[in-house]
C-alpha cells in the first residue's frame, strides 16, 4: 500500500522472520540509515511504515530488509483480503496453518522432554541404560523442535547480532554436544551410570556428566512461550477486518424504477438505493425520499437516534431504525467514513512504539557477555595447564548455567496464570507487552455511551399534572409507543410495561414523522411526542410541566409530552441511564492514581450532566467529538506528557483505543473496539477496568521478579562455572529450584481478588 505526498512517498511493508523486538529495532535502524528514509517498524503488527524520497524505490527498501536477514513485501490491501475471506472459510484455515508448524514442534518437544527431565531428576528412574534412552528422546527435541532457534541464531550471527535465540541455540547445542562427547568418548555411557547427589563443589573433567535434560527442557519451555505469543500476534489485524465487515454486504438499488439487489462493492456515486427499517445504510449519501430515525451511535457515540428526512446526509453502516428511505450515494469504497475510520485504526496501531520485551533488552548485553565469558574461561584454563577436557568442561558449564531455563518460564507462566485468573474475572489480557503500559498510565479517558452509561434509552422519570394518575399516563402512553419502532418510543413502552404490566392495544394508530404518535387507547384520544405535536392540536403544557421539561432538557435528557382528551397531562424523561456501578468505578480508578476524563460524541449538556452524576469535574469533559476528534483528543493528552488509557465499546472508539497507550475495550461492545483494545473487559461493568489495571500491574510485577530471580541465579552461578567448581548436580538442583520458584511465584496470581470481594 503506497501513497505519495509532494517530494516524498510513503509505503507500508509486511515484514517476515522477526522473532523478538530487537529484530524490529535492527530493521528500523538499517532502513533509517538510508538517505531520505524515515522508518518505523512495529514488531506486534509485523509491519514497517516507511517515508522516503523520490530517488529511493520500494525495491531498495525491500532489498535493505532482506540484506538484514528478513523478508519484506507490500501487503495485500485490507479490502481485498476482506473480499477473499468473505468467499469462504479459507481465512480461518490459513490463520490456523500459520501456527501449525510451531504447534507440532511444541507438542513433540513436550512429549519427548518430560521423560528426559524425569529420568535426570529422579534417581529411581535411572535404570541400567537410561542415559541412552535420554539421548534417543532428546535428539529430536534439540534438532527438530529447536530448529527455529538455531535458524534465527545463524541469521543473527551472519549479521553480527546476538539475541535470546542465540543464547538458546548455543546453550542447548553445547549441552547436547557435550552430552554426546561424554556418552561416546567419556564415562557417561557406562551401563548403570547415575547422577549422584553430591552437594560439594569440586573441579571435575566432566567426562561422566550429561546435560540432555537441560537441552530438552529449555527447548520445550521456550517453544511454549513462543507459541502463546504467536497466537496473540496473529490477531494484530483483526480490528481492521472487524471494521471492514461492519458495513452492509448487499444493497437494493433503484434503477429505471426497478429495484435490483447488488453487492455493495458495485455501488457507484450517484446511484440511488433503498434502505428498509432495520437495514444498514450501504454507504455515505443524502436522503432523497422518506424520513426515519437513524441509529448512528456506532459512529458518533450519540445515544439518541437522529431524525433524518429529505436532504439530510447519512453515513454508511449506520442503522435505519424507523421508516423507508431512498438514499443517493455520495461516497463509496475507500472514501466513506467507515473506510476512513479503518485507516485511522491502522495508522494508530502502526504509530505505536514497538513493544520491546525486558528479556530481550537485557539479552542484548547478557548474551555477548556470556559467550565472551565462556571463551575466556576456555582460554584461561588452557593457558594454566588444566588440560583440554577440564578447560572445555568449565567453558561448557558457563554456557549451560547461563541457558535461560527459569528465564523461559518467567514471562509465559506469569502471563498464563495472570490471564487465566483475569478470564475468570471477565478480564482478557492480549499479551505481555500490554502489562508494561499499565504501570505508567496516569490518565484514563472514558467513552460515555455504553461505558459509563448503559448505552440504551431508558424511561427515567414521569411528571404529571395535579389529579393525573401516573399509572394512567404510563398505560396510555406506553400502549401507543409500543406500536412505534422508534428507539425512544420503545424505551417508553418497555418502562411502562415494567411498571403497569400488560399494555392495551391502540386503535387508529398513526406515526407523525418527526413529531410523535397519536391514536385511540381505551376510548381516549392520545398524543405522545414533541411539544409541537400538542400545539398542532391547540394544546399547551401547563407551567409545572413546562418547568419539568426545561429541567430535563438542561440535564441532557429527552422530554416527551403526553396528552389525551384535549389536555396535556404529563412529561416523560428518557435518557441513556448511568450504570449503577460507574461512580464507584471512577473512585477506584482515582485510587490507582488515574485522572478520569469523559469523552463523548453527545452534546455538552448531556456530557456534563453525566459527569456530575459520576463524580468527574466539568473541566475533564470533552464533548461533541467525532471519531477522528477522539483520536486527536487522545493525541493532545499524550502531547501534554500524559500516559493515556482509554475505555470504550463502539466502533467510533476503535481508532482512539488503538492510539491510546493502553486500550480497554468493553466486551459488551463491537468486535472492532474489542480487537483494537489491549485489554478486553468481558462484563459491561466499569469497575472491572480498575480490576484489570490492578491485575495487569500485579502480573507485570510477578514477571519482573521472575526475571530478576532468573538472571540473579545466572549471575551467582556463572563465577562458579568459570572457576571450574560447578558440580553438575548442584547446577541441576539450582536450575530446578529456580524454575520451581518462578512457577510458584506465578501461581500466587491465582489468589488475586477484585476490590469488591
Amino acid at each position: 500500500m503506497t501513497t505519495t505526498t509532494p517530494g516524498a512517498a510513503e509505503v507500508e511493508l509486511a515484514i517476515g522472520g522477526m522473532t523478538c523486538a530487537s529484530c524490529a529495532a535492527r530493521i528500523e535502524k538499517k532502513l533509517n540509515r538510508l538517505d531520505g528514509v524515515e522508518a518505523t517498524v512495529n514488531y506486534a503488527t509485523e509491519k514497517a511504515k516507511v517515508t522516503f524520497r523520490e530517488d529511493v524505490t520500494v525495491s531498495d527498501l525491500i532489498a535493505t530488509v532482506e540484506a538484514t536477514g528478513y523478508t519484506a513485501r507490500e501487503p495485500q490491501p485490507e479490502t481485498a483480503r476482506s473480499d477473499d475471506s468473505a468467499s469462504g472459510a479459507g481465512s480461518t484455515q490459513e490463520e490456523s496453518d500459520e501456527l501449525l508448524p510451531l504447534r507440532r514442534r511444541l507438542t513433540a518437544a513436550v512429549a519427548l522432554a518430560v521423560p528426559v527431565i524425569a529420568m535426570a531428576m529422579v534417581p529411581a528412574l535411572q535404570f541400567e541404560y537410561w542415559q541412552w534412552l535420554s539421548l534417543t528422546l532428546a535428539a529430536p527435541v534439540v534438532t527438530y523442535a529447536a530448529w527455529p532457534f538455531h535458524k534465527a541464531a545463524w541469521t543473527n550471527a551472519k549479521h553480527g547480532a546476538a539475541t535470546m535465540d542465540t543464547l538458546i541455540s548455543v546453550g542447548t547445542s553445547a549441552a547436547f554436544l557435550w552430552s554426546l562427547w561424554a556418552l561416546f568418548f567419556g564415562t557417561a555411557g557406562t551401563p548403570g551410570m547415575t547422577h549422584p547427589f553430591e552437594l560439594t563443589i569440586a573441579r571435575t573433567d566432566g567426562a561422566g556428566n550429561i546435560y540432555l535434560e537441560a537441552a530438552a527442557g529449555v527447548t520445550a519451555f521456550i517453544l511454549a512461550g513462543r507459541y502463546f505469543e504467536a497466537r496473540s500476534k496473529r490477531k494484530a489485524g483483526a480490528a481492521l477486518k472487524a471494521l471492514l465487515e461492519l458495513g452492509a454486504k448487499d444493497v437494493t438499488v433503484v434503477r429505471a424504477g426497478r429495484e435490483e439487489l447488488i453487492p455493495v462493492g458495485e455501488l457507484k456515486v450517484g446511484d440511488r438505493f433503498l434502505v428498509r427499517p432495520g437495514e444498514k445504510i450501504a454507504t455515505d449519501g443524502v436522503v432523497v425520499e422518506g424520513s426515519s430515525a437513524v441509529d448512528a451511535s456506532m459512529l458518533t457515540g450519540e445515544s439518541v437516534p437522529v431524525e433524518v428526512g429529505t436532504g439530510d446526509a447519512v453515513t454508511g453502516a449506520t442503522l435505519n431504525a424507523g421508516g423507508r428511505l431512498v438514499v443517493e450515494a455520495t461516497r463509496v469504497g475507500a472514501d466513506t467514513q467507515l473506510a476512513r475510520m479503518a485507516k485511522l485504526v491502522e495508522d494508530a496501531q502502526n504509530g505505536k512504539a514497538a513493544a520491546q520485551r525486558l528479556a530481550d533488552k537485557i539479552s542484548a548485553v547478557f548474551v555477548p557477555v556470556v559467550i565472551a565469558l565462556a571463551l575466556g574461561t576456555l582460554g584461561f584454563w588452557l593457558g594454566n595447564g588444566a588440560g583440554l577436557t577440564a578447560a572445555f568442561t568449565a567453558a561448557v558449564a558457563v554456557l549451560i548455567i547461563a541457558c535461560p531455563c527459569a528465564l523461559g518460564l518467567a514471562t509465559p507462566t506469569a502471563l498464563m496464570v495472570g490471564t487465566g485468573r483475569g478470564a475468570q474475572l471477565g478480564i482478557l489480557i492480549k499479551g505481555p507487552e500490554v502489562l508494561e503500559t499499565t504501570r505508567t498510565v496516569d490518565t484514563i479517558v472514558l467513552d460515555k455511551t455504553g461505558t459509563v452509561t448503559t448505552g440504551k434509552m431508558t424511561l427515567l422519570a414521569v411528571h404529571t399534572t395535579d389529579g393525573t394518575d401516573e399509572d394512567d399516563v404510563l398505560r396510555l402512553a406506553g400502549a401507543l409507543e409500543h406500536s412505534s419502532e422508534h428507539p425512544i418510543a420503545q424505551a417508553v413502552a418497555s418502562g411502562a410495561a415494567a411498571r403497569v404490566g400488560t399494555l392495551p392495544a391502540p386503535e387508529d394508530f398513526a406515526n407523525i414523522a418527526g413529531l410523535g404518535v397519536q391514536g385511540i387507547v381505551e376510548g381516549h384520544a392520545v398524543l405522545v411526542g414533541r411539544e409541537k405535536l400538542l400545539g398542532e392540536w391547540a394544546m399547551s403544557l401547563p407551567e409545572e410541566l413546562r418547568r419539568a421539561k426545561a429541567e430535563a432538557e438542561a440535564a441532557g435528557r429527552t422530554a416527551i409530552a403526553v396528552a389525551w382528551d384535549g389536555e396535556a397531562r404529563a412529561v416523560l424523561e428518557v435518557a441513556d441511564a448511568i450504570k449503577e456501578t460507574s461512580p464507584e468505578a471512577i473512585e477506584r480508578l482515582r485510587a490507582l492514581g488515574l485522572t478520569p476524563i469523559l469523552l463523548t460524541g453527545d452534546n455538552k449538556a448531556v456530557a456534563e450532566a453525566v459527569a456530575a452524576e459520576v463524580g468527574i469535574a466539568p473541566e475533564h469533559v470533552i464533548a461533541e467529538v467525532m471519531p477522528q476528534d477522539k483520536v486527536d483528543a487522545v493525541k493532545r493528552l499524550q502531547s501534554e506528557g500524559r500516559s493515556v488509557a482509554m475505555v470504550g465499546d463502539g466502533v467510533n472508539d476503535a481508532a482512539a483505543l488503538a492510539q491510546a497507550d493502553l486500550g480497554l475495550a468493553m466486551g459488551t461492545g463491537t468486535d472492532a473496539a474489542i480487537e483494537a483494545g489491549d485489554l478486553t473487559l468481558v462484563r459491561g461493568d466499569l469497575r472491572v477496568a480498575a480490576d484489570a489495571i490492578r491485575l495487569s500491574r500485579k502480573t507485570l510485577g510477578t514477571i519482573r521478579s521472575n526475571l530478576f530471580w532468573a538472571f540473579a541465579y545466572n549471575v551467582a552461578a556463572l563465577p562458579l562455572a568459570a572457576a571450574g567448581l560447578l558440580n553438575p548436580m548442584i547446577a541441576g538442583a539450582a536450575m530446578a529450584f529456580s524454575s520451581v520458584f518462578v512457577v510458584g511465584n506465578s501461581l500466587r496470581l491465582r489468589g488475586f481478588q477484585p476490590a469488591d470481594r
